[in-house]
């Protein structure tokens, strides 16, 4: 069982203030932090509907407890115990407190047990452990964290304020002016500090703890009256009082030291981070969506009926068909917004735009790589379930045909084998009853095979966990104890016969004859029966043709079966006749079998007519195979024309990418035409997934006329139609590089052909070496020596700030482009400042509202407004505050 150590002394406590239990037996103390520790729980729990009343109590099912860590970390713990016993509830503090140790901090001496008990002391302690953790240790001020953080923040703040010095967490707060001074430090309106009065405790504790309840939203978790009545007040309350007033404080300074920020940014940045957020929340939401499908896609509980896998298949296509396509553009959309955002940041020369923490581009394909692999393995697993619950169907029908034949067979045979009939039998009859049992064995032998199929079928379809397994094994195992039985009750029956065999003189041949080939026939029509109704399962036209094969073979062998059927029915009519002509007392039944020829013919014309039945089967199926090897074919011609179509298309758009035919407005019309044949072409895939959805309506798993699956043709079409896009986009950014930095087309050519004489893999970007190399050619002077790797690496971080290891060709313009063109510079801005204000060497507002745009001289306005005044004219900036108030401190 997991503990933790009150004691502990983590970074964020020292030595000497561990937690003492022995100072908790301090009543007073105690009452402290009984009061503090529930207010401080109370304002994290009412975030969730609801509170503690006595904390030893209300924490001791752990329920509560695992809710107040929810709360104060934001992360969701394991799921708690509902039950009363004991063991749920130290089973529930011991989550929270495994959740404690997680955080980093030591757990020892108190376990779950002394929670559950209710001891104030170990509840107490661990409670400060939770505030320690969570409300002190991440105070940081002037690297100082934790409690001396909070101690520095106090000090301070409260500095400037007289008769408060700020030295530790007990005494130092007993007159209450530290609670009035930093509230008056924030929020000077909320107290008069002037008309405290240092010798009035109890009414500036009450003060600032009633302002605090009102206005910060702070609870009340001290007494005045037991501050002032306590020497030493407690320590551990002060602090966690005051965390709160930190915590409260700290965030409207951070927010107010944002929005200060924020109205330094340019216009052009405005626009840039629109861009951001825009990228931002698609990623969000793109992240998101992916998140939620994956496990969808990979949850494999398996259904137990046919109908249910179906819909489940249903629901996976409706996700393909109508939920997919539309995330795939939001994907393409995502990258072109990317990339555009990148264009521009360095055209207006600021650092290349880093998404947050897992959602560059790269993540987000990893993520989308993440989905298709699920994808692709869910649609396996439907394949392979609903094969399964087929097989599974096929085999559940099998053993209750077999378990029904064989229990109709079986019916009565115990009590005929326990009867006594041989007691009082004649000479003869008991010689009958010998010939008669010698004939039932022989049966019985005979179902043997019957028994071990069905106990063969109940054991497959264990192992293949069929939902329905108890009942069959029930039901299995009720005939092997029956067929255990009658084999005991045969054994017993035979030596009861033979102790009187020597008494048994003669016997009538004929009937012996007719029961030992009656008994075979018989066991071969009930087989046949049972062949005849067999369900059968066939996926291939050979198959279907092989059981045809088999089916006309059986109906070759029924002349002689025939015979041998008119032959049995002769010994029984020769037996009549002789009963007849010899008068002899058989009372006209066979002692040897319970076979009669009424049961042989009845049998013999059910056979006949099921051997049509089977042919009608047979039939209907070998034309449901003709038509799935017609949908096979339908299928691979459409998918060999439309996958080698998309490798062609992807090619051309290769080599569009890197020639040089016309401007770059004329490849920009030629790829948005080739887009436009390239979408018209989406019939013939809809068309294509249509011929698709029927082959899987048909079950049909394999086609050997294609080599292309629906999946590759899915993918293919995918990344055509995000190479087309993505090709467009760079032809954009190309283009706008070239207005923004003045490039002429002969200038755009001769880059091109350079960027593609290195390029030789045709990959549509340059390695290292391979970038060097062109640059060479271009008459730049980079050496293989030391100055010269300095000059290749100031380079390489231009055009490769993600230190990716390649050069695009947008990048290699961007930076051709930079070292050539005559573009606007800070220099230039401030040479048109110099000449709006003349000899007087500044700028007024008057002047900024007259000579720019109204929207551009306000947003101006609006970014100047801090620097107002700096100089001796009011209302107006000088040279470096005008510079300062466009560019930053750091730009120029």
């Amino acid at each position: 069982m997991d503990h933790y150590d009150p004691q502990q002394t983590n970074d964020y406590m020292q030595p000497e203030e561990d937690w003492d239990r022995d100072l908790l037996l301090d009543p007073a103390w105690e009452k402290q932090q009984r009061k503090t520790f529930t207010a401080w729980c109370n304002s994290h729990l009412r975030k969730a509907g609801t509170q503690i009343e006595n904390i030893e109590e209300d924490f001791r099912d752990g329920l509560k407890l695992m809710l107040l860590l929810e709360v104060i970390s934001g992360e969701r713990l394991a799921k708690p115990e509902r039950g009363k016993m004991r063991v749920h509830k130290i089973s529930n503090v011991n989550k929270a407190l495994d959740f404690i140790a997680s955080k980093g901090v030591k757990l020892v001496s108190i376990g779950a047990e002394e929670i559950v008990d209710g001891n104030v002391k170990m509840t107490l302690g661990m409670i400060w452990t939770i505030i320690l953790r969570f409300a002190i240790q991440d105070i940081s001020v002037e690297e100082t964290s934790a409690k001396e953080g909070l101690l520095l923040w106090c000090q301070r703040k409260t500095a400037p304020y007289k008769n408060v010095n700020i030295q530790n967490f007990h005494i130092s707060w007993k007159d209450g002016l530290g609670f009035c001074a930093l509230i008056h430090r924030h929020r000077p309106e909320l107290i008069d500090y002037g008309k405290l009065r240092k010798d009035d405790p109890l009414t500036n504790l009450n003060t600032a703890f009633d302002v605090a309840e009102k206005y910060l939203d702070i609870p009340k978790m001290l007494d005045a009256e037991d501050i002032v009545g306590t020497a030493r007040p407690d320590e551990k309350a002060i602090m966690t009082y005051v965390s709160s007033f930190y915590h409260a404080f700290s965030g409207a300074q951070k927010a107010e030291t944002a929005a200060n920020r924020i109205c330094k940014v340019l216009a052009v940045n405005q626009e840039n981070e629109q861009l951001m957020e825009d990228y931002e929340k698609l990623a969000s939401d793109l992240l998101e969506w992916i998140r939620r499908t994956i496990p969808w896609l990979e949850n494999r509980a398996p259904e137990n009926t046919m109908q249910a896998m179906q819909q489940k298949l249903e629901d996976f296509r409706d996700y393909r068909r109508l939920h997919k396509p539309p995330k795939v553009q939001e994907k393409c959309q995502l990258e072109i917004n990317f990339n555009t955002l990148q264009t521009k940041l360095r055209l207006s020369n600021r650092p290349a735009f880093m998404p947050s923490e897992g959602k560059m581009v790269s993540d987000i394909n990893n993520a989308w790589g993440g989905l298709e692999q699920a994808e692709k393995g869910y649609e396996e697993w439907l394949l392979n379930e609903i094969r399964r619950l087929e097989r599974l169907d096929h085999l559940a029908e099998k053993f209750r045909q077999k378990a029904s034949i064989h229990e109709s067979w079986t019916d009565g045979k115990e009590a005929m084998l326990q009867q006594k009939d041989y007691e009082t039998a004649t000479l003869s009859e008991i010689k009958a009853l010998l010939k008669k049992h010698e004939a039932f064995e022989s049966d019985l032998a005979a179902h043997q095979d019957r028994v071990e199929q069905i106990a063969a079928i109940a054991q497959e379809l264990n192992e293949l966990d069929y939902y329905d397994s108890p009942s069959v094994n029930a039901r299995c195992q009720k005939i092997c104890d029956q067929w255990d039985n009658l084999g005991a009750l045969t054994q017993k029956r035979r030596e009861a016969l033979e102790r009187t065999e020597k008494l048994l003189e003669t016997i009538d041949q004929l009937y012996l004859e007719y029961a030992k080939r009656a008994a075979p026939f018989n066991n071969w029509m009930e087989g046949a029966m049972e062949d005849l109704q067999d369900t059968f399962i066939v996926h291939t036209i050979e198959e279907i043709q092989g059981l045809t094969t088999a089916h006309e073979q059986f109906k070759a062998t029924l002349p002689d079966a025939d015979k041998e059927r008119q032959a049995i029915l002769g010994i029984h009519n020769e037996v009549s006749k002789i009963v007849q002509t010899y008068h002899v007392n058989m009372a006209g039944t066979n002692p040897y079998t319970t076979i009669t020829p009424h049961e042989i013919n009845g049998k013999w014309e059910h056979v006949r007519q099921l051997v049509p039945r089977r042919d009608q089967a047979l039939m209907e199926e070998h034309a449901r195979q003709q038509q799935n090897e017609r949908l096979r074919k339908q299928f691979g011609a459409q998918a060999n024309v439309i996958g080698p179509w998309i490798q062609t298309k992807m090619e051309e758009i290769g080599r569009i990418s890197i020639e040089m035919h016309g401007t770059l407005e004329d490849q920009l019309n030629h790829l948005r035409q080739y887009e436009k044949s390239i979408v018209n072409y989406k019939p013939k895939i809809d068309q294509l997934e249509g011929d698709h959805q029927q082959i899987q309506e048909a079950l049909i798993f394999d086609n050997k006329h294609t080599n292309y699956t629906m999946e590759h043709i899915r993918v293919g079409w995918e990344q055509l139609l995000t190479t087309i896009a993505r090709t467009i986009n760079e032809v954009e950014n190309q283009i706008l590089t070239r207005d923004a930095k003045g490039i002429s087309q002969e200038q755009m050519n001769e880059f091109r052909a350079s960027f593609n004489h290195f390029d030789r893999d045709h990959s549509g970007t340059l390695g290292p070496e391979e970038f060097k190399a062109c640059l060479i050619s271009l008459g730049y002077d980079i050496g293989n020596d030391a100055q010269g790797e300095a000059e290749f690496a100031r380079i390489m971080s231009i055009v490769d700030p993600n230190r990716l290891g390649v050069v695009t060709f947008q990048a290699f313009i961007d930076f051709m482009s930079r070292e050539t063109a005559d573009t606007d510079t800070a220099d230039q801005v401030m040479a048109s400042f110099k000449i709006l204000a003349g000899d007087k060497n500044y700028i007024t507002v008057d002047e900024l509202r007259r000579e720019l745009p109204p929207d551009q001289a306000e947003y101006c306005i609006a970014r100047m407004a801090p620097y107002n005044g700096r100089d001796a004219v009011p209302g107006a900036l000088d040279y470096m505050s005008f510079s300062t108030a466009l560019y930053g401190e750091s730009d120029l």
